[in-house]
């Protein structure tokens, strides 16, 4: 019945978008200026609190616990683990946003901040770090951690209603239907979204690389032709072909970051990561907590309150994802691997790609701006043409996004598969194969109307609800934490009373 309902919910949004897509825009446009003027603080205390939990958990007594039972192993190595969990949870993001973000912030800053200065500058690389860091990856890590403690420790489903439904309120288990609806929802528009977004940039690649042209009917194609890479990868199954894909996607953005690293003002970037951290780290609760009260200023709600709210629209298929591929890992092990390693990894992505684009546009005098403010998907490659071997940057720039493309897909057709299946951990191949032809009829549908923004604004827009589905699996994940520990000390008080007793 969940099922039918969110395909026939999502069928409808289509339709709409196809037939109306004006309507569908200006509604969900409107939706979404109340819910950031209105409902922003709320996002800001829920994701800083995420943040707290989770650096609480990690270095508490609490994270000796093990996701599974004491003699579990890790299903994955250490390296294939973070591959996945990365590739699945800010692949496509990185690559799109590492030059434009910054160098749109440069151009239109926070305020209080004159734009195109040296203080605009910092400010964006700062911001980048901001939006991309500890507090996204806490949002995943608390619902990943949520869904992997009570399927591995408590033998429950995976799903993310499965924490809420331990609560011990009669209305939770109410719940549990409408949790999982809203979670199928946000997990198939965001995806779709997302491959919208890859499209648009492999489109941009292949027209810098072989001319192709930036068209509907191009984009079209991609998005058929790497549909197919991902059912194939997705049929394959985690252990071969997501996590090879993830592997190599992993390498693949090493070896581009490393590239311009050394190719670009190395120096410079090194001192924008030092510098930025350093601002990060001081800055760190004033950013987390800024609204503009006194201000009339819609940039906190455009950029901060739009990020947190896509990132919670996101948690309940990267946290479906994290969770199927940690079981064995100690929560400590857990949300080190998910919150500061992958925001260390995000850190250094901006330093050097935003790092360098910042260098060229205000020492170099290379218009970064102008092309960001053209075409937001060309930003990396006009960055690019301004470093030698140019064209084998952008080939692999291009084949790396076109590998998040299909690893977000394969990754997202096997967590909607488990949605659908009542958490099956291993589910059908044609339940994947449908999943995955929905999701990309979807993002087709939606980009040849012109709607692939409406459905990004109809995504925040459902992550409203789920932000309090998630304080309720923070709650949950407390409550079952402290429980299991507390019994864990009294068994093995008994087991060393009875030891003594034996040896008397």
């Amino acid at each position: 019945m969940q099922l039918y309902f969110s395909a026939g919910l999502i069928l409808a949004i289509v339709l709409w978008g196809i037939v109306a897509p004006n309507s569908l825009g200006g509604v969900f446009d409107t939706l979404l200026a109340v819910i950031t003027r209105d409902f922003g603080w709320l996002y800001l205390w829920v994701v800083l609190g995420l943040v707290v939990l989770a650096m609480v958990l990690a270095f508490s007594r609490y994270g000796d616990l093990k996701l599974g039972a004491e003699d579990d192993e890790p299903e994955f190595s250490i390296g294939s683990w973070f591959a996945m969990l990365f590739a699945a949870g800010m692949g496509i993001g990185l690559v799109f946003w590492g030059v434009a973000e910054p160098i749109s912030h440069y151009g239109a800053p926070p305020p209080g901040i004159v734009a195109n200065t040296p203080e605009a500058a910092n400010a964006a690389m700062r911001y980048s770090f901001f939006h991309w860091g500890l507090h996204p990856w806490a949002v995943y890590s608390i619902v990943a951690l949520a869904i992997a403690f009570f399927q591995f420790r408590k033998g429950g489903s995976a799903l993310v209603s499965t924490a809420i439904e331990s609560l011990p309120w009669a209305p939770m288990r109410k719940l549990g239907p409408v949790v999982n609806v809203l979670a199928v929802i946000a997990t198939a528009f965001g995806v779709a979204a997302s491959l919208g977004m890859g499209a648009l940039q492999i489109n941009s690649g292949l027209n810098t690389l072989m001319g192709l042209p930036v068209s509907n009917t191009s984009q079209v194609a991609i998005i058929l032709i790497t549909t197919v890479l991902f059912l194939a990868s997705a049929v394959t199954g985690v252990t071969k072909g997501i996590k090879w894909l993830s592997n190599i996607n992993l390498t693949l953005a090493a070896l581009l970051t490393l590239a311009v690293f050394l190719m670009g003002p190395t120096v410079a970037i090194i001192d924008t990561f030092t510098s930025t951290l350093g601002s990060y780290v001081s800055e760190f609760v004033r950013m987390s907590l800024r609204m503009t009260p006194f201000r009339d200023s819609g940039w906190i709600s455009g950029w901060t309150v739009f990020y947190w709210a896509w990132w919670v629209s996101w948690s309940p298929f990267v946290g479906l994802f994290i969770a199927r591929v940690s079981r064995g890992r100690t929560i400590r092990e857990f949300i080190l691997g998910t919150v500061l390693a992958p925001t260390l990894a995000a850190f250094i992505w901006f330093s050097v790609f935003g790092g360098t684009a910042l260098n060229m546009e205000i020492i170099r005098g290379l218009p970064m701006a102008e092309a960001v403010g053209a075409d937001v998907s060309t930003a990396m490659f006009v960055l690019f043409d301004a470093l030698p071997m140019s064209g084998l940057l952008s080939g692999l720039a291009t084949v790396l996004v076109l590998l998040f493309f299909v690893t977000s897909g394969d990754s997202a057709t096997l967590v909607l598969g488990m949605m659908s299946t009542g958490g099956h951990a291993n589910p059908s191949a044609r339940v994947k194969v449908v999943w995955g032809l929905l999701v990309s009829g979807i993002a087709i549908s939606l980009l040849l109307a012109g709607g692939v923004k409406a459905v990004q604004t109809a995504t925040i827009v459902f992550a409203l609800p789920f932000t309090l589905v998630i304080v309720l699996m923070a709650v949950a994940l407390w409550r079952g934490v402290r429980e299991d520990w507390d019994a864990e000390q009294k068994r093995d008080k008994a087991l060393r009373r009875r030891i003594r007793e034996v040896l008397k």
